[in-house]
């Protein structure tokens, strides 16, 4: 016995996931870390040249009490622009007046909040891979501020993003966390924190404060950054920072040292709400540090200059008088110690200068070379000069000129170091590449050993698209290649059309001429090898012809089928703009999710409903049918309870809610439906007999997905899903049926559509396109798994709708050749003869075993080769902005790959073959 091409297919993609995985441990890298295993190094003694000085400890705190006001998704111009203007006044009135010191701080990709938190606390950049740990965050065992403080005996107290007490379990005298992934909750996210700050603000039991404020960024992930609810929830933290400024100023004249207020986000968000790439939007945040201890400037403002995020890590240890985190690559922002003395702001810039040149002498073979290292080296024996005349009381002009001097030359160098080793982030596992590659490249070469030939359009289609992978600006844009190919085949489509309605007579009766019989007998036998719909014969074993002249209506219809496609599509891309280089440009979604247009929303989402019931529910049981009506009903209620849309007897915005229950209650019939398709499907394993079990289970199982997937779409998204059945329902009827295409041709193009439609739900390949909102539809609170299922399925709507229709379309096609498969077939001629041979293959080849072959090899190529260019272009400029996210979309979609083989093979009973 051995395993049929379905079988054996989802094993190899089975294989290649693992391959995959394997590849990606390797080139997602550890960043820069420093040797030593000491928590604390004693403090690098301070230079002097021939005399000894009695500076050997870390210098004091310049701040008595530090405040961090992390308001998650904060952008820079939400800050430094006009909506800081109208919005954040009392902010604006600090910067202005010179109150403060503010700087644009970039975030490095991927802009999601654990790396984030862990490059402002640690200096160091995160890896990649931290995207994916974003959603588990683990115990944080690098040195960082927090477990200095927390040595150093300072009392920390910390209220908003669980994350933090997830990073940093035992380091907090009090806290009180929120899930950060419950993007529905808009104002009792941060309500929970500022509950807290009367009373904190008024006690004295602690030296940190960290506040991390969520519904910004849950504002952003639902309605996007030009939402009217914006605008309100940054007049909220403006007041929010105005009493903790007012209150740590009134603590002041009591105290000492100075108190100092930090207003940061952790990384800003797209012009579609979202986060994780790399665009300016998402690695530019604000970075404000008030205090009184600054000195006041006069002038006209000056815009922010630009920092890395990096930097506030070394900052705040100086100001803490903290050893700053070893594995740190970011620099001092010299304007906090300006106020300091001369010989204070060297010993801040010594000091950080040796823990950067300690990192690279770790992580750079050749250090001694680097331009920064140098640099340093220079600086430290000027310093030295320096010390040396300053001990000796020299306090001429000299004094003050060489140190000076010494400034500029440790800023330089500060600045190159930190630039070498952000270059060093990259520390890539060659030996997990390598052997990844080679288990996904061998495992390629036994799947693709049996390929079959495909026409010309499909063929170069697919090498083009895995050529174009090889370019930044195609992963870019790579919406425009798949929109390029399903045009593209529209037009082959309506060709193959026409061909065959206006050729069609004159090439049946060339089939009929009595002296080509056998030869042309044997041609349609070869092209009509593992077709989805095998021709029958009547009693006289006359071969009808496979292109036969529809009558009526129907010859029109499918002539102006491909051109209807075409125009459904052309619609689509004008839906949602995404990519990079247009991605800004307006678009109808936007124009339809805008409050002035809400009426125009209530009544496309209400007739997208109604259109997917009427496509839907043509083969559905009518259990089903009321199933899909009731749960249709409850999707524009929960939109409505949601804000989203209007019920005709809710006018205002007064009762908007969660929409818990009214989703929980479509929940409740997707899994009815669900259930409904599942029993059939165990049922026809056992009575084999009735055909038409199996594809009734299948159609039920893709109704309940499709009401999942309209539970799950914003309601601008939901025409998507309403063109998306009308396409297959199209295509089923008046191009694959008429047209006998063979189930490799029926696969590739389910495949091409549904990459297509990925695209036009709005999605790219950059992490800030991810919809984390779908997750928590009808969810109170963050639970993991069902979070991170719900995601995955909003995101990958497009490729799974179409894979689980292919499933049912083929079996339906079974199902119906076999019920007009004659009784009785006796053929006399050889030519027949080997047609019935044919026949007895397709009943033991079943076409869903060859579907999923083709459709395991037509993914699986793709990834092969991508990850053969990762790998050559793992020092491209653009690795971590854009090859990298796409290597994580890959991955995913391999594993959504390999999920679909294995649904395949366990519906085609022919999966083992006897020899």
């Amino acid at each position: 016995m051995r395993l049929g091409s379905g079988a054996f297919a989802a094993s190899c993609v089975v294989i290649e996931l693992l391959g995959v995985a394997v590849f990606l441990r390797g080139f997602f890298p550890v960043s820069v870390r420093s040797a030593s295993r000491a928590r604390l190094l004693p403090p690098a003694p301070e230079p002097a040249a021939g005399t000894s000085s009695n500076w050997t400890q870390l210098p004091p705190p310049l701040f008595r009490k530090v405040v961090i006001m992390l308001v998650d998704g904060l952008r820079g111009d939400f800050v430094f622009g006009s909506k800081g203007v109208e919005f954040m006044p009392y902010t604006t009135y600090l910067i202005e007046k010179g109150f403060t010191h503010s700087f644009i701080a970039e975030a490095k990709p991927p802009t999601v909040t654990l790396p984030r938190i862990k490059a402002l606390m640690t200096g160091s950049i995160p890896g990649f891979i931290d995207a994916v740990r974003n959603f588990n965050s683990p115990v944080l065992l690098e040195d960082n501020l927090i477990g200095q403080a927390k040595t150093a005996g300072k009392r920390i107290i910390f209220y908003g993003d669980d994350t933090w007490i997830k990073l940093f379990p035992k380091h907090f005298v009090e806290y009180d966390g929120t899930t950060s992934f419950f993007v529905s909750d808009f104002r009792e996210v941060d309500d929970n924190i500022t509950r807290h700050l009367d009373n904190v603000l008024k006690r004295e039991d602690w030296d940190m404060l960290i506040l991390h404020y969520l519904g910004l960024d849950h504002i952003g992930h639902v309605t996007g950054p030009h939402s009217p609810l914006v605008g309100p929830k940054l007049k909220e933290m403006d007041y929010i920072l105005k009493k903790i400024h007012i209150s740590l100023l009134s603590k002041e004249r009591e105290a000492s040292l100075p108190h100092l207020l930090v207003l940061c986000g952790d990384h800003g968000m797209s012009e579609t709400g979202g986060h994780g790439a790399s665009s300016v939007e998402e690695v530019s945040t604000p970075l404000v540090l008030i205090s009184s201890a600054f000195q006041r400037k006069s002038g006209n403002f000056q815009p922010p200059k630009h920092v890395q995020q990096t930097d506030l890590a070394a900052t705040l240890a100086v100001g803490l008088g903290l050893p700053i985190p070893k594995n740190s690559v970011g620099s001092l922002l010299f304007p906090v110690v300006e106020g300091a003395t001369m010989r204070e702001q060297l010993r801040f810039l010594h000091l950080n200068s040796v823990q950067l040149s300690r990192l690279l002498q770790e992580n750079v073979p050749m250090f001694e070379k680097d331009p920064g290292y140098q640099q340093f080296k220079e600086s430290e024996k000027l310093h030295g000069n320096w010390i040396k005349l300053y001990l000796e009381g020299n306090n001429s002009e000299v004094l003050l000129n060489l140190g000076r001097k010494v400034l500029k030359q440790y800023l330089n160098a500060l600045k190159t170091l930190s630039m070498s080793l952000s270059k060093q982030v990259a520390q890539y596992d060659m030996y997990s590449m390598m052997v990844g590659t080679v288990i996904v490249l061998e495992n390629q070469a036994a799947s693709s050993s049996s390929w079959s030939g495909l026409d010309l359009l499909i063929l170069f289609g697919t090498l083009g698209h895995v050529l174009s992978l090889g370019a930044s600006s195609f992963i870019e844009e790579e919406h425009q290649t798949w929109y390029f190919l399903i045009n593209t085949l529209c037009l082959a489509l309506g060709h193959e059309m026409c061909r065959n309605h206006f050729l069609g007579k004159d090439f049946d009766h060339n089939l009929t001429m009595e002296g080509d019989f056998q030869k042309d007998t044997e041609k349609i036998l070869q092209y009509k090898n593992d077709h989805v719909d095998v021709p029958e014969y009547n009693k006289t074993h006359k071969l009808p012809s496979s292109l036969e002249l529809p009558e009526g209506y129907e010859k029109w219809l499918g002539l102006a089928s491909p051109w209807l496609i075409l125009i459904c599509c052309r619609l689509l891309r004008s839906l949602n703009q995404t990519g990079v280089q247009w991605a800004h440009r307006p678009d109808f979604g936007h124009w339809l999710t805008s409050s002035d247009h809400k009426a125009a929303l209530s009544v496309l989402a209400f007739l997208s409903l109604v259109m997917i019931f009427i496509l839907v529910q043509r083969r559905c049981s009518p259990v089903s049918k009321v199933a899909m009506a009731l749960g249709l009903l409850g999707i524009y209620c929960y939109r409505a309870a949601f804000g989203n849309v209007f019920l005709p007897w809710q006018r205002d915005n007064k009762d908007i809610s969660k929409g818990i229950i009214e989703a929980r209650f479509v929940y409740v019939f997707v899994l009815g439906i669900l259930f409904t398709g599942t029993k059939d499907l165990l049922k026809s394993q056992v009575i084999s007999t009735d055909v038409s079990i199996k594809s009734r289970g299948l159609w039920e199982i893709y109704s309940g997905l499709v009401l999942l997937a309209a539970l799950l779409l914003r309601p601008h998204n939901l025409p998507i899903l309403v063109f998306s059945l009308l396409i297959q329902a199209v295509m089923a009827k008046c191009i694959w049926k008429p047209l006998k295409h063979d189930a490799a041709q029926i696969t590739i193009m389910h495949y091409w559509f549904g990459q297509a439609f990925f695209y036009f739900q709005g999605n790219s390949n950059n992490l800030a396109t991810l919809d984390v909102s779908a997750g928590f539809v009808g969810l109170d609170h963050y639970v993991e798994l069902p979070a991170m299922f719900l995601t995955a399925f909003a995101t990958y709507i497009g490729p799974i709708l179409w894979a689980v229709h292919l499933l049912s379309f083929l079996s339906s096609e079974n199902t119906r050749r076999q019920r007009s498969k004659p009784k009785e077939f006796r053929p006399t001629q050889p030519a027949l003869n080997l047609f019935a041979g044919r026949l007895n293959n397709q009943s033991r080849n079943s076409a869903m075993g060859h579907a999923c072959f083709c459709y395991a090899v037509i993914c699986s190529i793709p990834v092969s080769a991508y990850i053969i260019l990762v790998t050559s272009l793992r020092y491209h400029l653009f690795i971590w902005s854009v090859f990298s996210p796409k290597l994580l979309y890959e991955g995913m979609h391999l594993l959504l790959t390999a999920t679909i083989c294995v649904f395949f093979t366990a519906m085609d009973q022919t999966n083992l073959i006897k020899p």
